[in-house]
Order: structure tokens, then C-alpha cells, then sequence
């Protein structure tokens, strides 16, 4: 054993939150009843392992729709999409799957709603962002990304009255309220969403890295570069009083040197992150003197969202015609 030179503190709640759990697991459902291949659309959810180990499975990942053959199983990933690409899928006779997250879901009603009564839209969130695309088609005309405090000045308005902001579901608390700040500075009328549209599996992930951050001379975050969330946790993790913050896919990506006179390590990782690359990086750390592992809780997570109706209507589907052979 080596000797100890540290402790582990370890974020809780950390990983899948109840939407990546969903989508992932409808790409594992299509493959059973549909067979290999199954397209998806975008990454499934925004983690290198997740997306190789469905490859391995038969899933093939498509930047577009018009990249599946015609009448091929295609998968929506949990970002969600615009309606137009609903409409290039239809036009393609595929059979759509959508894993798009309940809680992105609910922010494009409200974009729907809103843009019904006829009001300008404010979406906070980062330009290019799947989640952001997808928002932003549901409306258009009535949208306008503001990425950042920095942002707003560029903002125009009809009518300073019939204003609402949206936000990307995967930002910091703190970044979309900074933002919203600087929004309500430029218009007093500025109205808010009808609930908070920061997914509590964000707010509960950035609460639990801030609790620790402060007794941490490292937080690893385990989590893809393109994973929003994940990159969050970083900054979440040095605005907090982590002296350094690092991202890792993997704990064979962690450079030792990172932890020269270091006595706590922060672990923690994005929601879009298996639990097993968890488990390596305490191993790896455990073989390098930091065996002991304490858990940070900030708060208790039951949410579980049914699986895409399309999957159980087509496994109702194949059993009818099974039982009627």
C-alpha cells in the first residue's frame, strides 16, 4: 500500500441525473427490439464512454437526419431538437424516438406559450449548444440567444413590457442570475419563467462541488469537454475556493503532478457520467495515497421519468404480433 498522503472528498449527488438515465437507456431499449443498427441523432448525451459503448452495441451517431436511410429507427438525444427537424424526419418516413429531457421539454412549452402571446423571448445560454438550437427553433422569430452578461448589451426589443427570459437548462445557478441581473438593469418589465428552468440535477451537482470546495486543494470533475454541465462544475469548483480544477474523461487523463502537495481531492462528476468512471478515478487515487473517501451530500435525488412512449408502444407492438403467431 502506499503511503497516505490525502483524502478523498466525494460530491453527492454526482453522475446520471433521471434525463441522461432515460435517454440511454431508450438507445439500449430501440436495440432490442429494432436490432442493430439504430441511428441517433447528435451524441445521446454529451460523454465520450457513453456514446463508444452504444457504438460498440450497434448505434450509429448521425449529425443529421438526412445521414439515416429512409425508414430507418432514429434516436433524439436528450438536448432535444426544433420542430424542423421533426418535419425533416417525418419527411424521411423515420421512425423517431425521442429521448428528449422532460425538464428541456417544459422549456420549450414555455418558448411555445410565450411565443403565442406574442412576446419576445430572452434565452440565456452558450451559442451552438444542441440544447440552445433546439429551443431557439420552437420559436424563431420570438427568440434571442443571450450567451452571457456581456451579451445583453446587444439585445433589442419591440416592446420592453412583453419580455421573458428562458435559460439553457444545464448553466450555473450563478451564471444565468448574473445574466438575468444585467436583463432586469435594461428592462425593469422583464418577466420571469412560470418555475426555475436550471435542471435541479445542475443545481444539485454545482450545490454539492460548492459545499466542498472550500477544504479542496484539487476538484477532479469527470465529464466530456462538450458536456455544458460538466465544464460548469470546474468553474463552480474554483469560484467556490478550490485552488485548482481539472476536467477529466478519464482517471488515465489525470497528471500526477496535479497532486504535488496535495492533501483534499474534490471528486465529483457531470450528469452526463457512469458511475464506473467514478469508481476508477477513487481506485487510481486510492493507489497513489488517498485511500480514505468521504461523502459530501447536498441533497437526495428520486426522479425517474418514464421511458419515451415510442418504445413502449412498439414493444406492445411485437408482442401482439408474437402471440399471434
Amino acid at each position: 500500500m502506499p503511503e497516505a498522503r490525502g483524502r478523498v472528498l466525494l460530491a453527492d449527488p454526482r453522475g446520471y441525473c433521471a434525463g441522461v438515465d432515460r435517454a440511454v437507456i431508450a438507445v439500449e431499449k430501440a436495440l432490442e427490439i429494432h436490432g442493430a443498427p439504430v441511428y441517433v441523432r447528435k451524441q445521446i448525451v454529451h460523454n465520450k464512454h457513453v456514446v463508444a459503448t452504444l457504438e460498440r452495441r450497434g448505434a450509429v451517431f448521425v449529425e443529421e437526419t438526412e445521414e439515416v436511410p429512409e425508414g430507418a429507427v432514429v434516436v433524439f438525444s436528450a438536448h432535444g431538437v426544433s420542430p424542423a427537424v421533426h418535419e425533416q424526419a417525418a419527411q424521411r418516413s423515420l421512425r423517431t424516438i425521442d429521448a428528449t429531457c422532460p425538464l428541456v421539454t417544459k422549456v420549450h412549452k414555455e418558448a411555445q406559450r410565450f411565443a403565442k402571446d406574442d412576446y419576445d423571448i430572452l434565452l440565456i445560454g452558450h451559442r451552438g449548444h444542441e440544447e440552445v438550437e433546439g429551443t431557439m427553433g420552437e420559436a424563431p422569430t420570438h427568440t434571442q440567444l443571450v450567451d452571457g452578461p456581456d451579451d445583453v448589451a446587444n439585445v433589442q426589443v419591440r416592446d420592453p413590457e412583453k419580455v421573458v427570459w428562458l435559460s439553457q437548462t444545464t448553466l450555473s445557478v450563478d451564471e444565468t442570475l448574473a445574466t438575468v441581473d444585467q436583463l432586469k438593469m435594461r428592462f425593469p418589465g422583464l418577466q420571469s419563467p412560470p418555475s426555475d428552468d436550471i435542471c435541479y440535477a445542475t443545481q444539485n451537482r454545482q450545490q454539492a462541488v460548492k459545499q466542498m470546495a472550500g477544504e479542496c486543494d484539487l476538484v477532479l470533475v469527470v465529464g466530456s469537454t462538450n458536456s455544458s454541465n460538466s465544464v460548469r462544475l470546474v468553474e463552480v469548483a474554483l469560484e467556490a475556493g478550490a485552488r485548482a480544477s481539472y476536467l477529466v474523461d478519464y482517471a488515465a487523463e489525470v497528471d500526477e503532478a496535479w497532486l504535488e502537495g496535495v492533501q483534499t481531492v474534490g471528486v465529483t462528476s457531470g450528469a452526463s457520467v457512469p458511475e464506473v468512471l467514478v469508481s476508477e478515478l477513487l481506485d487510481w487515487l486510492g493507489q497513489r495515497g488517498y485511500p480514505d473517501v468521504e461523502t459530501v451530500k447536498a441533497a437526495e435525488e428520486r426522479l425517474v421519468f418514464a421511458l419515451p412512449h415510442e418504445l413502449k408502444q412498439r414493444r406492445e407492438a411485437l408482442t401482439v404480433d408474437t402471440s399471434a403467431e
